[in-house]
């Protein structure tokens, strides 16, 4: 016999956690799961069924679906229905397509809580085990059981003998009610289970579990469907099941019944919390941790498994493991004793006895469902605990000291990502100089894992250097066209000293639907979007033109060395025929839009110096004296007037007025601004405000600097930063030499005894793109194609897509309508997009991939999972029709 006593927690299990794809929060406890092939389905404690997508990881509904929490939900195995049970004696049957509730069940029996509830396909049967350790069950299709949607039968109608019951002369108690009871759907069909259709104390304890198994044992045919249930007394049973049960007094039946075939563990009362089938093996969750093995032919427990802690809340079987966790929290996999490894993901080198091959804490919470599924290619096993939160773990690849050769991951997008924004590629600050280096190379060797051949040019002193990657396309070279996607591997840094940081930023973190990272917006995400397309392109055999990447690591320090770097090597370079970027944002969540033109800038800093050292104000202060940070104060109070006019002559000269079809746009805009808010009204307001931050130059003083210690000091030496944003039809060079004049002329008014120096820091054309040419209408129909909305009708009944909405609903919409996509100019700068139009006399374009709210530069910096994943199919489709 084997050895049944349970090993202790130190049995050397691997603590080793999968990769944790995203983390999905919500307000309540999740108490169950289901995953269809397109949707994570949640039971929580609200009673709300949330439901998001297996695509995009986005909230698309929350369903108020029971009165209370909702214990259980069950997807049947052809995704026909969903089902719902929970703190109520109310079962309700959905349609996980649609979300409609198709059925509405109750029993005549007060049986308080439904804990479990499972459905057989060949019967169309519904079978459920409550607190009042009953089995009932009813069938959808029998038309006797339909009832009014007013029965007075129904558990709100009928008198409670407890609760509604009173003594002479007194009163009832009041019925609870609450605002939430009325957003409940109404059923299409309401079904009241047959008094005779129960097994009462199928077990003595609650039934916290059911399944429904094919075949298990050997006293049933190989095709015929069991019930297996698991109660709070300890034991397991084995139930026949039939279409006609117990016969009335006037000749009619029951629909259905359930005949006990076997009884397990009747000598442990330790509650049976879940339940696995895997053929004739019956694998069983228990208290304190346990899970037994039971041999359902023999009736033989073959082993017991000391899996967790706390008590093994779930049990499932998928990609030949099984898999468990706990109310301590941890989550574990182990080898099984039927299954070897096949195709499937268990290695062939696994014991064929039971093995621990990986325990990891999966939540910091009692753990309370789980669901497995394959999507995309990828292993997913998915968990929900009591703090509020769903985890998604991918498990295929899971490498353990127990399991050699496991195959990588198909899904490289996000690890690349990851790894990238692992890249501490902080331009600005010197002590990352080696992380941008690393950065770089990290880049460098992906690119050429793809495919791509690689240069790094160097751009002189200890600037970082731009990547060069060229990918060849399979068209003859004369008939090759050439793109130019520019990209930065630079960010700005990410201050976690002040707590606003939600996660490590640079640790890519997956929550809601949204990846949370220091660059995964800007610019890191849009990159490896790109690079993926072209590497997908190249395996479809799909690329005919060159694409080649030209990624700087000086962007968000004033591209610092790039545009001498590009004229140096522009024959490696060679010929351009378009310039791409993507390095910007939406105007809102919901709308995609293509960016035509960028405001461009001048950084200058103004200095004023004395003669003198610092000098103390009461000492030495008089009105002999000219004081730096005084001319410094009126000298800038002369670049602006009142109402923010900018006073440098022929500032203005030069400037495009707006034209017909551009005034049409901006009405576009800021009427689909208003309708998705209308607090940006006025809308003449708004667009006046759009074409001010986009079309218009403007000035800005951004800092003053004193030489000297804080206190009553005349200081030396005075300076200021200031910033000009400026539009098309102004020329930088132009503008330089005026702000310099006019600054010198008016210093020389004040009669100083200081000097003036004025310094250009940084420099950026402005940029304007022209919408009807061809860049720009390819990538108008790659954006109408993926962002084009998926709904359909089925029987009249909208079909919902990611992101949609109803007046319960929650998240942000995902998909725009199938229109075009907005086209916009932007207030920012990007200053290598102008000077690689002009340097190989090709046009840009400039393809916004992240939301508004993507917070870049910004603490909690994201990008939503499905914009990541649009952009690579709109690339995709750009390079190849480019």
């Amino acid at each position: 016999m084997p050895d049944l006593q349970p090993r202790e927690l130190d049995d050397g299990c691997p603590d080793s956690a999968p990769k944790q794809l995203q983390e999905l929060q919500h307000n309540g406890s999740i108490l169950s799961i289901a995953v269809s092939d397109e949707y994570i389905f949640a039971g929580t404690s609200k009673g709300e069924i949330a439901v998001w997508s297996l695509d995009s990881y986005q909230l698309l509904q929350t369903i108020q679906a029971h009165k209370r929490s909702v214990l259980c939900i069950y997807l049947t195995n052809d995704n026909k229905y969903l089902l719902s049970s929970a703190c109520e004696p109310i079962i309700n049957v959905w349609c996980p397509k649609t979300f409609a509730r198709l059925y509405e069940i109750y029993s005549t029996y007060d049986v308080g809580d439904v804990f479990s509830v499972v459905y057989s396909p060949q019967r169309d049967t519904v079978y459920f085990g409550t607190q009042t350790q009953y089995i009932q069950w009813v069938s959808l299709r029998d038309p006797a059981r339909q009832v009014s949607q007013d029965s007075a039968n129904h558990p709100d109608k009928r008198q409670h003998r407890f609760f509604d019951s009173r003594a002479i002369g007194g009163r009832s108690t009041p019925r609870r009610t609450e605002d939430h009871y009325a957003l409940i759907p109404r059923a299409q069909t309401v079904l009241e289970v047959d008094s005779g259709a129960v097994f009462q104390f199928a077990h003595y304890g609650w039934i916290f579990c059911m399944r429904i198994a094919k075949g298990p044992s050997v006293l049933v045919d190989a095709e015929e469907e069991v019930l297996v249930s698991g109660g709070g007394d300890g034991t397991i049973k084995l139930w026949k099941l039939s279409d006609e049960g117990a016969e009335y007094g006037d000749g009619e039946r029951v629909t259905g019944d359930i005949e006990e075939l076997m009884v397990l563990g009747e000598d442990d009362s330790e509650s049976v919390m879940s339940l696995e089938v895997d053929g004739s093996f019956l694998y069983a969750g228990k208290l304190r941790g346990i899970i037994e093995l039971w041999d359902i032919d023999t009736k033989q427990k073959l082993r017991v498994i000391k899996a967790h802690d706390g008590n093994v809340s779930t049990l499932k079987m998928s990609f030949g493991l099984l898999w468990s966790a706990a109310s301590g929290g941890s989550a574990s996999k182990h080898s099984t004793v039927h299954y070897g490894r096949d195709a499937d993901g268990t290695s062939p080198t696994v014991s064929q006895k039971y093995q621990c091959l990986s325990r990891w804490k999966g939540h910091d919470a009692k753990i309370l469902s789980s669901a497995v599924a394959v999507h995309q290619n990828d292993q997913l096993f998915i968990t929900g605990a009591n703090d509020n939160a769903v985890r998604v773990w991918r498990v295929n690849g899971m490498q353990t000291p127990a399991e050699d050769g496991v195959e990588a991951s198909d899904n490289m997008m996000l690890k690349s990502l990851e790894d990238f924004v692992a890249c501490k590629t902080i331009s600005s600050r010197p002590e990352f100089t080696e992380d941008c280096r690393k950065g770089a190379t990290y880049l460098g060797a992906l690119f050429k894992r793809l495919g791509a051949e690689v240069d790094m040019l160097s751009t002189g002193g200890l600037h970082n250097p731009i990547v060069l990657a060229k990918f060849s396309g399979k068209a003859p070279a004369e008939q090759r066209k050439r793109i130019l996607f520019y990209g930065h591997y630079d960010v700005v840094p990410a201050d976690t000293k002040t707590g606003n940081w939600q996660t490590d930023p640079f640790k890519l973190k997956g929550q809601d639907g949204y990846l949370y990272g220091r660059g995964v917006s800007d610019n890191k995400g849009p990159i490896i979007a790109a690079l993926y397309a072209v590497s997908n392109l190249l395996q479809d055999r799909e690329l005919d033109s060159d694409i080649l990447f030209v990624i700087e690591g000086e962007e968000e320090s004033g591209s610092r060395g790039f545009q001498d770097t590009i004229r140096r090597n522009k024959s490696l370079l060679g010929h351009i025929d378009y310039v791409l970027l993507a390095n910007s944002y939406w105007l809102d969540d919901e709308v995609p839009c293509l960016t035509y033109g960028l405001r461009g800038v001048l950084h200058a800093t103004v200095c004023i110096d004395s003669k003198h050292p610092d000098l103390h104000s009461g000492v030495d202060g008089s009105n002999m004296l000219s004081e730096p940070l005084t001319d410094l104060t009126l000298l800038l109070g002369k670049l602006k007037d009142r109402k923010n006019h900018v006073n440098i002559p022929g500032f203005y000269d030069g400037i495009l007025p707006v034209t017909e079809e551009e005034e049409l746009r901006y009405d576009d805009i800021a009427s689909i601004l208003m309708r998705r808010n209308p607090a940006n009204g006025p809308v003449d307001a708004l667009k006046r405000s759009l074409m001010a931050r986009w079309r218009e130059p403007n000035l800005t003083i951004h800092r003053y600097n004193v030489s000297g210690p804080d206190g009553s000091l005349i200081s030396s030496h005075a300076t200021a930063n200031v910033s000009i944003r400026l539009v098309p039809g102004q020329e930088v060079e132009q503008v330089i030499e005026s702000l310099r004049t006019f600054l010198r002329a008016e210093f020389a008014n004040f009669e100083s005894d200081n000097t003036l120096t004025v310094r250009i820091d940084n420099k950026a054309e402005p940029w304007l793109g022209v919408p009807g040419n061809y860049i720009f209408r390819t990538l108008e129909e790659a954006v109408m194609k993926a962002w084009a909305s998926p709904n359909t009708e089925e029987n009249g009944v909208v079909l919902p897509v990611d992101g949609a909405t109803d007046g319960h609903a929650n998240g942000d919409s995902a998909h725009s309508k199938s229109r075009k996509p907005l086209y916009i100019r932007e207030g920012g700068s990007i200053g290598p997009i102008r000077f690689l139009e002009k340097e190989f006399n090709a046009p840009a374009a400039h393809l916004p991939c992240g939301q508004a709210s993507d917070a870049g530069h910004l603490h909690n910096e994201r990008l939503r999972y499905l914009n990541l994943t649009k952009s690579r199919e709109i690339f995709k489709t750009v390079f190849r029709k480019l």
